[in-house]
């Protein structure tokens, strides 16, 4: 009778033990996810709060003329970005042509033909070059192309942003390749496809929103860059479409319009913060909205 009497109590002990467990563990639950609520809703305020900013101050400058037209001379009201906005366009599609092939191509290499020693060094070279100033970046540019040259270019800034670019490039490439299934490259491989078929043609298809994805990182990271612009395109209040010559870019005006003594250069500092930022966004929505539609056919 006894021996039950102590089995009965040393069960509702247990028992007491594990609901004890039990309500701590769901307490803690309870507390790290509204702990983590509570940071991606300030993640979210603080976008929302810059973005909510940009759009009050510039948003109201944008029309037509401002688009388009060229800026006035130092001290004249109005004037417009549409020079700095072909330049930042022809620099970054440039850059691009440089960029992508290179990071992806190095992220296939690292992803699907593992060297080891090799491999690592170049990720970890990739790792500390995303952490590199871009002003750092910018005197690489100047020494590499306009020191040569004995003069500023469009192309030097392409340069520069390339540099910019490729480790972002290379880095999120390789991760997207990481998620491919290797079933399917042996599927491939196992009917008799070549490797280098079977990278093109199922590889890269199937990571390629997540390509895509970094890419346009990359080019959002660039686009936003001032500094190496200041040491290689430097900027020109006219139209040029001579890679060989300075060039317009929206970082590069944002600087200059922002740090001058006229209201009216902060006013259009903002508005083409503002447009800077639609720049990137629609050009993400975009990009996204095709691959949506193009697998979802």
């Amino acid at each position: 009778m006894s021996m039950t009497t102590d089995t009965v109590g040393i069960s509702r002990k247990s028992l007491a033990g594990a609901r004890a467990q039990f309500q701590a563990r769901k307490l803690t639950d309870h507390v790290a996810t509204v702990f983590l609520s509570a940071c991606a809703v300030l993640c979210v305020a603080v976008l929302l709060l810059i973005l909510g900013y940009v759009v009050y101050r510039g948003a109201g400058y944008i029309n037509w003329q401002f688009l388009t037209a060229l800026p006035k001379p130092v001290g004249e009201a109005g004037g417009g970005v549409g020079n700095a906005l072909v330049g930042s366009a022809v620099i970054v599609t440039i850059a691009v042509l440089m960029a992508v092939p290179l990071g992806v191509g190095a992220a296939i290499f690292l992803n699907e033909f593992p060297s080891g020693v090799l491999g690592r060094g170049i990720r970890f070279l990739a790792d500390i070059l995303t952490g590199v100033p871009s002003i750092v970046v910018g005197l690489v540019a100047y020494g590499l192309v306009v020191a040569p040259m004995r003069h500023f270019s469009a192309i030097s800034g392409a340069v520069a942003y390339a540099f910019i670019m490729v480790p972002i490039v290379l880095i999120t490439a390789q991760e997207a390749l990481r998620l491919v299934p290797s079933t399917l490259r042996e599927a491939s491989l196992a009917l008799g496809v070549p490797r280098w078929r079977t990278i093109m043609q199922v590889v890269i298809p199937v990571s390629s929103r997540a390509l895509l994805t970094g890419i346009i990182l990359a080019i959002a990271r660039a686009l936003g860059e001032t500094a190496p612009m200041l040491f290689t395109a430097f900027g020109n209040p006219y139209w040029n479409f001579d890679l060989t010559k300075p060039m317009a870019t929206l970082p590069l005006v944002i600087y200059r319009y922002a740090t001058g003594p006229y209201n009216d250069w902060h006013e259009q500092a903002w508005a083409a913060s503002f447009v800077l930022v639609v720049v990137v966004l629609l050009s993400s929505i975009l990009t996204r909205s095709v691959l949506r539609n193009k697998f979802d056919a």
